[in-house]
């Protein structure tokens, strides 16, 4: 099988990938080719024709591909390659201990032009995204009748394909997709009956239930879920019921609703079987891979940023963290061999009270930059709250929050400098604990 020798490799050509590359050429590589299976570069963004996007990264409004256009613009600007329909099907590290220098990472690649072949690249940044969880994960009861969609499926349906895939519309789910195609097929001329959510709470933005559900009129039916879906051919109507403390359907809650069509917005996924193919530590909470202060993942060499490492509710966060991906990438292919590539004498982030999970997950102290952005999200909604940051018993950081919610991602700039004069064995963590239950939503 034909072997292709780079020093960077992209794995998906969405913002996450764009804004890796684009990163890593700053810093001086130029070797660098990204892999795209779809027939384009842009990734879910090419789809998402509303506005809302860019105004942390341009400081203006953009739409998803005005947005991923930029980006684009600017990888064709500085002349790096991109290869479309192309997916990378298999990743293994190999290493040739008589030449340093040739350690890297072997992806194995299927291209409707090329066939299959290998890529060899002293690095790799994973930007696969991520991928919505289908109704067969979802157990719901009933027929398989044509009309339920994903919510992200009938997205590129309508606003790609100019396809109408419904007039009497139930949603499932209330994260951002769900909530955002309440309105697209509102503005289609669907009736939009409802949005039923399982959990207690919304799991999208707090912007997008006011500017997609209450300027439409559509309720939010929180604590309720599809108990039956009823059609042969095609959906003919869906059972609603509520759900107790335990997720379970409340006898007697039942209601149906006449409609064609069934949209599920159930939670997505991360593009993960790559990283698995290559060994690479998994996280059990964001299915994406655990990474350090650099974003590199367990396994040498490989970085991964965006979605296929935790969902983000901000594109504009997926640019920023595919950034230092890319600037992390190069920096490792400049320093190829060298003892700064150890994985040892990891410090791991702990978490406490109400956040849920922490991203990067651990940290190289001498490797790390004077201020590193975290990521996290907390397990349920919250009113006035603390967020602390503490290293063995002291508390190095704490603000207070008005409101936390788990659709809204939020950050907090760790700086270097509160590690001195601590010890490898003082525990860093991170928590978030209301501080005022009155103001509780």
């Amino acid at each position: 099988m034909k072997i292709i020798n780079r020093e960077l490799l992209v794995i998906g050509g969405g913002p996450a990938g764009l804004a890796a590359a684009v990163g890593a050429y700053e810093e001086g590589i130029r070797d660098i080719l990204i892999l795209e299976r779809d027939i384009e570069a842009g990734g879910i963004l090419n789809q998402c024709i509303h506005n809302g996007f860019g105004l942390h990264t341009f400081k203006e409004e953009l739409t998803g591909p005005e947005y991923a256009g930029r980006y684009i613009d600017k990888v064709n600007g500085l002349g790096i390659e991109i290869k479309t329909n192309s997916m990378v099907i298999d990743l293994k590290p190999v290493e040739n201990d008589e030449n340093k220098d040739s350690y890297g990472n072997l992806a194995t690649v299927v291209s409707r032009s090329e066939g299959m072949y290998q890529i060899k690249a002293k690095a790799v940044i994973l930007a696969m995204g991520c991928r919505e969880r289908p109704r067969g994960a979802l157990n719901i009861p009933g027929f398989r009748p044509a009309g339920v969609f994903s919510a992200g499926t009938a997205q590129r349906l309508v606003n790609i394909e100019g396809r109408n895939v419904g007039k009497d519309v139930v949603i499932l789910g209330s994260g951002d997709i769900g909530l955002i195609m309440a309105r697209r097929m509102s503005l289609e001329g669907a009736r939009v009956h409802c949005v039923l959510e399982l959990m207690p709470y919304s799991g999208g933005l707090k912007r997008n239930i006011v500017q997609c559900l209450e300027d439409y009129s559509i309720p939010l039916h929180l604590s309720h879920t599809v108990i039956d879906v009823k059609g042969k051919e095609r959906v003919t109507s869906i059972v609603a019921a509520q759900v107790d403390e335990n997720l379970q359907p409340i006898p007697g809650t039942e209601k149906e609703y006449k409609c064609d069509t069934l949209l599920l917005s159930v939670g997505l996924i991360p593009e993960n079987e790559v990283s698995l193919s290559a060994g690479i530590e998994i996280s059990p909470i964001t299915n994406g891979p655990v990474v350090d202060e650099a974003m590199e993942t367990s396994c040498r060499g490989v970085f991964a940023c965006g979605n296929v490492l935790h969902v983000h509710d901000l594109v504009d966060y997926v640019s920023d963290e595919a950034d230092v991906a890319g600037r992390k990438a190069a920096a490792f292919i400049r320093s190829q061999g060298e003892e700064v590539n150890t994985k040892e004498h990891a410090r791991h982030i702990e978490t406490l009270g109400a956040v849920r999970y922490v991203v990067p997950q651990e940290i190289h102290s001498d490797n790390l930059d004077d201020e590193q952005i975290f990521r996290f999200r907390v397990s349920k909604p919250m009113g006035r709250s603390k967020i602390v940051v503490s290293i063995g018993d002291k508390t190095v950081m704490s603000k207070n929050k008005m409101i936390m919610a788990p659709g809204e991602m939020e950050n907090i700039t760790f700086k270097k400098k509160w590690l001195e004069g601590t010890g490898a064995d003082d525990k860093i963590s991170i928590s978030a604990f209301e501080i005022d239950k009155e103001f509780v939503i």
